[in-house]
């Protein structure tokens, strides 16, 4: 089976981006460190700095859902509440 691929839009209200980038960037290295995980990259948009972006490759969908119900993903989400406009998920398979 092919690797997992999540492209995970974030989008700050504007008044806390500063807030949800440094909680963004709380998640990196933990996550980087957890079985499956083969790349787990942050992007922020060079016109809207609202705008992030997390590119990630996992090696396996189930990996990714353990990753996904760990609790460094509850303290973002308590910490980041009512501070995040628009979060879209998408997950994709690479074709070429």
């Amino acid at each position: 089976m092919a690797n997992l691929t999540i492209v995970a839009n974030i989008k700050a209200n504007p008044d806390k981006v500063d807030l949800v980038k440094s909680e963004l960037l709380k998640l990196i290295d933990i996550t980087r460190k957890e079985e499956g995980c083969i790349n787990y990259d942050l992007h922020q948009d060079n016109d809207n700095p609202a705008h992030f972006m997390f590119y990630e490759n996992w090696e396996t969908r189930e990996l990714w859902q353990t990753h996904m119900a760990n609790q460094h993903l509850a303290d973002y989400m308590a910490a980041t509440e009512g501070a995040v406009e628009e979060f879209i998920l998408n997950e994709m398979t690479v074709i070429s």
